[in-house]
């Protein structure tokens, strides 16, 4: 069965009336994207930025009475916006597809370093004898397909997490899915920890260490405010922003323990020296930016 689809590029405060307005008119979904594919980067909290030109789309499965919904719509636009014209509704019929099988063939198994696979649970890893770690598109934060959580699982397999007769512990900062601590202890950390100021991302991180049949001893998840100040870490990785790595320098760093490694990420290109900056100021060595995309991965260690 064909669906309707209707489609109008519209300003940022043009798009929750617009939006209203097609859901009332029996929208299956709706969808928001960029019209010129450009980012918005580290928006104020509490905001939902939109780009400068947003293109709008509603779907429909009723394909009947096509004319009548874009009056109607013109309509009730012209009375909650009066003087302002309706934004130009292009409309076309789209073939019906397979959307979740078509979603499904867009995430293959990612190589991250040596090591570590990421395969999603719908794929046979790629090497059996690999470390594989299963993670699934959407469920929540991050599933290393972003240069920032890419170049952190590669430097996290470069490492020697095995290090010692017990193995290292490592501390995520902002740990999102938890696949940065997952891949961590797959890779033979003996404990991780992570912490995150969302408990929708604490409960993805537990949920997806249970997909990975990580022990629930080895991976503590709690509140920032609930790991004690004075706590060192032989691994410390914070994939978060650049405003929030800076802010909280002092505590980030203060995990790190004497001969420690560390690495930031979620950096612009052109905001790398001033992370860098803030974490030299509290003591540790910093090493040149790895660039990828526009992003920098920084690491560091503790003399």
């Amino acid at each position: 069965m064909p669906w309707l689809q209707l489609k109008a590029r519209i300003a940022p405060e043009q798009a929750e009336l617009l939006e209203e307005l097609l859901l009332a008119e029996g929208a299956t979904a709706i969808t928001l994207q960029d019209a010129h594919d450009d980012p918005v980067f580290e928006p104020e909290r509490g905001t939902t930025p939109l780009w400068n030109e947003t293109v709008l789309t509603g779907l429909y499965d009723d394909l009947e009475g096509l004319q009548d919904m874009l009056e109607r719509l013109a309509a009730a636009w012209a009375e909650s916006m009066p003087g302002e014209p309706c934004p130009e509704i292009e409309h076309e019929l789209v073939a019906d597809r397979d959307w979740e099988r078509e979603w499904m063939e867009d995430f293959q198994p990612l190589r991250m370093g040596q090591r570590l696979w990421i395969v999603p649970s719908w794929h046979v890893p790629p090497e059996a004898d690999a470390v594989n770690l299963h993670l699934d598109p959407g469920l929540a934060f991050g599933t290393g397909t972003h240069p920032t959580t890419a170049m952190c699982l590669e430097w996290l397999d470069g490492l020697a997490l095995e290090g010692g007769l017990d193995g290292k512990a490592v501390l995520d900062v902002g740990c999102g899915s938890g696949i940065l601590a997952i891949a961590a202890l797959k890779l033979g950390a003996a404990t991780a920890t992570g912490t995150d100021i969302d408990p929708q991302a604490l409960q993805a991180s537990r949920d997806n260490a249970e997909r990975n049949d990580i022990a629930e001893e080895a991976f503590t998840l709690c509140y920032p405010e609930q790991l004690a100040a004075s706590r060192r870490f032989p691994v410390v990785v914070a994939n978060i922003l650049a405003g929030p790595l800076v802010t909280l320098a002092p505590t980030i760093a203060g995990h790190v323990a004497h001969g420690g490694r560390l690495a930031l990420s979620g950096i612009l290109a052109h905001q790398a020296d001033e992370v860098l900056d803030a974490y030299q100021a509290q003591g540790l060595r910093m090493e040149n930016p790895e660039l990828r995309d526009g992003w920098a991965r920084l690491s560091g260690y503790r003399p």
